[in-house]
């Protein structure tokens, strides 16, 4: 690395250093000789000047929060260097927490505030080399995990999820670990953890799964952690709730027995109801004590409903609860209530009837747990017994049928039904009698009379308990002739309006009427004379609308709309008094009440006339306003005289957003019929190629866009 080289022509000698090191700095000595004899010597002192180079002075350096950190900057260089620090430009001095050592800087009990980028700064002053190291401080903070709840409950067979959170510098990452068998959770079935944020989902809890559970927060700095234990609920189960039969006035006792973690509470209620039973005894009823006894250690329970006194309505269904905090179980079981027999259920029946010698059926049904046989006695002997063809009895048990053929008068009689079972026995006496036609119909009176109807209020003639009446009948001919043979007839259900129609006008008639039961008809009756009045104008149509208050005797009632803008009118059909209705015209005109009298806002009435229909909508109403309604009927002969009705329409917006639209009703095969809606309303007296251009419009607007 050192070698001598001749140089000028041989007359000079060089010392080459081929590369100088620091320890080959020092005084070198050249000799020479001069005519062999004399000496020559000449010294050279040789010094090495070393460049600042960073011995130890990591650019990234991490230390942990609370400690006292060397920031490292260890620096050679020949001659020696100075070395300062310097933070954001300011320079850092020996004092508190800030030491400066040959090694680096020393912080004291270092905090996050510490975090920065620090210059180490290097000089030579007798050469004025400078260098700067600049070094990151990132302060680590070690984690903390945040005490999880020392229990959590998951309830076997759901899924369950917690999460961990824990502080720390870098952000840590997590672990758990199942305590009981040291494992990884993230390694176990069912088991996910996101190491992100530490949470935990168990997909499908199962008992195993009891255990404590360790959540671990991990960086460069250490690691924290806390442990939960998970406590799994095994959701109730009942695992018997048996149906039991009790005799009345005995004691029930009904027991539920349940499974669960923890050990569930037992309530009962009857099947359809809402309140349960409590603890000890009931407040609404004092028969009715609840017990229950619990086993933690098994989590069982039995649950036991006692009833004393037991009575027939307690007989039913009844509802076992077992709850606890994982779910809750139901069951239903049964009480059936043993009790003598009883007929209560037929002692509102009306007697049995029959004639001309026809079959009865006498059917007799007791209600009794056990079911109860049945006999039957005929003047308090055994119809068994007795050997009458005439008394045939079909089936003993619980229900049985007497056939009683009466040939003469005494079998209609009293017969008497006996049911008997081991609690006891009850009688029931059912009663068979002949029956007969209905008595003569004592008074008819004509209510409603038109030229080809007339309507008829028929008081009925007295009936038996059991035998109704099924019809009423009604001949009717023309007063002149004398026969009835050649008379009309109708018949009509009891329940029915008792109207006759196809009547011819101005003619006298004869009528004559007749009830009919099971057995057959009475004799004709309550005969009356009516003449028909001549054909007119129809009667006034009846509006199908409820009013919301009594009016004054004087004033039209008040129905009201439940919308705004519009109402829906509807209306009966009247009598058309001859001639066939042809039309019906409406008018309907806002206005108000003014000390007693209807004011109307004539400029805005509405007139249209429909053709064969019973309802009508008005269109384009204003809201929370009154509007007077008038509806007359149209024949041959002219318009009814006209139903009235107040009508006032709901608070809010009125939408006349939509303007006209026109109705087109089929009015027979000559033509159509429009109920217009909107302001646009076609009056009479319009212009019949204006109505017909609307209708043109509306016909190519309906096809168009349909």
């Amino acid at each position: 690395m050192i070698y001598t080289e001749s140089i000028a022509g041989g007359t000079a000698l060089a010392l080459i250093f081929n590369s100088l090191q620091e320890s080959m700095a020092g005084t070198y000595y050249c000799a020479a000789s001069y005519s062999v004899t004399e000496k020559l010597n000449a010294a050279v002192v040789v010094e090495t000047y070393v460049a600042i180079t960073w011995k130890d002075a990591p650019t990234d350096q991490r230390p942990l929060m609370g400690t006292d950190y060397i920031v490292r900057c260890e620096v050679t260089a020949n001659p020696p260097a100075t070395v300062d620090w310097l933070r954001n430009g300011d320079q850092i001095k020996s004092s508190g927490r800030y030491v400066i050592e040959n090694r680096g800087l020393l912080i004291k009990n270092i905090t996050e505030a510490d975090d920065g980028v620090y210059t180490c700064r290097a000089a030579v002053m007798s050469t004025g080399e400078l260098k700067n190291r600049e070094i990151r401080v990132e302060v680590q903070i070690m984690p903390e995990v945040q005490r999880l709840p020392q229990v959590m409950d998951a309830v076997e067979g759901q899924s369950f999820s917690v999460m961990c959170n824990a502080t720390g510098k870098p952000v840590p990452e997590f672990q758990w670990i199942k305590k009981g068998t040291q494992q990884n959770a993230a390694d176990l079935d069912r088991f996910s953890v996101n190491a992100i944020t530490g949470q935990l989902d168990i997909s499908t809890v199962e008992q195993q799964d009891h255990d404590n559970y360790a959540c671990i927060a991990r960086n460069p700095a250490g690691h924290s952690e806390s442990v939960m234990k998970l406590n799994v609920l095994i959701r109730p189960k009942i695992i018997e709730f048996i149906n039991i039969t009790v005799s009345e006035n005995e004691e029930a006792v009904f027991v539920c027995k349940a499974f669960g973690r923890p050990a569930p509470e037992i309530t009962f209620r009857r099947y359809g109801t809402v309140e349960e039973y409590t603890i000890g005894l009931q407040v609404s009823d004092d028969r009715i004590i609840l017990e229950q006894s619990t086993d933690d250690e098994k989590g069982e329970t039995v649950g036991t409903l006692r009833i004393s006194k037991l009575a027939t309505t307690d007989d039913g269904l009844y509802e076992c609860i077992a709850r606890n905090r994982g779910d809750v179980a139901f069951k239903v079981g049964h009480i059936t209530v043993e009790y003598r027999p009883i007929f209560d259920h037929m002692k509102a029946l009306p007697p049995v009837y029959t004639w001309e010698e026809r079959p009865a059926n006498l059917s007799c049904f007791a209600q009794a747990i056990p079911n109860a046989t049945i006999e039957w006695r005929f003047n308090d002997r055994r119809i068994q017994d007795l050997y009458d063809q005439n008394l045939r009895i079909e089936n003993e048990g619980l229900r049985s049928d007497l056939i009683v053929t009466p040939r003469d008068r005494r079998y209609y009689t009293a017969y008497k039904c006996v049911a008997n079972n081991r609690l006891g026995s009850a009688e029931h006496v059912m009663e068979l009698r002949e029956a007969r036609i209905p008595e003569s119909v004592p008074q008819v009176k004509p209510r409603i009379v038109s030229a080809t109807s007339i309507t008829f209020d028929i008081m009925a003639p007295p009936v038996e308990p059991g035998l109704p009446l099924t019809a009423f009948s009604v001949q009717w001919k023309e007063q002149f002739q004398s026969d009835w043979n050649f008379a009309f007839n109708r018949t009509w259900s009891p329940d029915s309006p008792y109207i006759v129609e196809g009547l011819r006008p101005q003619t006298a008639y004869s009528f004559r009427f007749a009830a009919r039961n099971v057995v057959g008809l009475s004799q004709w009756g309550a005969y009356v004379d009516q003449s028909t009045p001549r054909r007119s104008e129809p009667e006034t149509p009846r509006i199908l609308h409820t009013p919301i208050q009594d009016e004054e005797e004087d004033s039209d009632p008040i129905v009201t709309s439940p919308y705004a803008d519009h109402f829906d009118m509807r209306w009966s059909i009247p009598v058309d008094n001859g001639e066939p209705i042809d039309m019906y015209r409406i008018k309907y005109c806002p206005g108000t009440k003014v000390n007693g009298y209807w004011t109307e806002m004539e400029e805005h009435c509405i007139e249209q006339d429909i053709s064969r229909m019973t309802n009508f909508e008005m269109r384009s109403l204003q809201a929370d306003t009154y509007y007077r309604i008038e509806l007359m009927a149209h024949n041959a002969i002219g318009f009814s005289k006209p139903a009235h009705v107040l009508m006032k329409t709901a608070r809010g917006e009125s939408d006349h957003s939509l303007g006209t639209t026109y109705d087109v009703y089929p009015a027979g095969f000559g033509g159509f019929s429009t109920a217009s809606r909107g302001p646009f309303s076609a009056r009479p007296g319009a212009p019949q190629d204006v109505t017909l251009l609307l209708l043109t419009v509306y016909f190519v607007c309906r096809f168009v866009f349909v």
